[in-house]
């Protein structure tokens, strides 16, 4: 079936990260599968992340159907969207409507985007994983594709205010390898092995990030174990 809305979306997406002038630093993608199902499996520190995950998967071709709350489909405007765009509404209440509807795609060669810590991180660290993306990629038969964003929080996060000015903000994207998920190794030690390789990505892509703080003020987009003012992690 032809895609009427998701590239248009695209298009308009491209034009407004020129009109804001965001400098992009995307390395890995040559892991993305051309072709067959996948889980991606991102970090989530900004409202935009599900664009900028989905953004790794272009150079191969290939367009993200993201895992998102219900509540987003409810909405005038991103409702509409987000049903055209094929993307998966979340109902926390009745998760395994959502969980029959990822398999269903993934088994049918779409790459599936998830964000294991099912919210967003007001630390900027990574939060628990929650193992329905390896159950997923277990029972489809797929692998797990890890991906870490950076910089995406300076744009639009929880308990700030949206900065889309041109500002040249740098969004900084890093895509692993996949991992495998054989379905005779316990969901939650895959899951763990994951969890590790997003750690590592965003590592990384925190040490390729292109500009500090301006300033003490400017401090709040940084984990605190990294010297910012960003809430320090549950239990640090």
């Amino acid at each position: 079936m032809a895609e009427l809305v998701y590239p248009p979306v695209i298009g308009a997406a491209r034009t407004l990260f020129k009109a804001l002038d965001l400098k992009f630093d995307i390395a890995g993608t040559e892991n993305v599968p051309r072709r067959g199902g996948a889980v991606l499996v991102s970090n989530h520190i900004g409202y935009l992340d599900f664009v900028f995950a989905g953004l790794a998967a272009r150079p191969a071709k290939r367009l993200v159907r993201f895992m998102a709350k219900e509540s987003v489909f409810r909405h005038k405007v991103s409702g509409p969207l987000m049903r055209a765009m094929k993307h998966i509404p979340v109902d926390r209440a009745q998760g395994m409507h959502a969980y029959k509807h990822a398999l269903t795609a993934l088994r049918s060669g779409e790459i599936i985007g998830v964000f294991p810590e099912a919210t967003i991180s007001e630390s900027f660290t990574l939060k628990s994983f929650k193992s329905g993306a390896a159950r997923l990629a277990q029972e489809a038969g797929v692998p797990l594709l890890p991906v870490a964003l950076w910089g995406t929080q300076r744009l639009w996060t929880k308990g700030h205010k949206r900065d889309l000015g041109r500002n040249h903000i740098p969004i900084t994207i890093r895509v692993g390898e996949p991992v495998a998920a054989d379905p005779a190794e316990p969901a939650e030690k895959i899951t763990d092995r994951l969890r590790a390789r997003v750690q590592d990505l965003l590592e990384a892509a925190q040490r390729a990030y292109p500009v500090r703080p301006k300033g003490p003020d400017d401090t709040w987009w940084i984990p605190a174990h990294l010297g910012g003012t960003a809430p320090a992690a549950p239990g640090a």
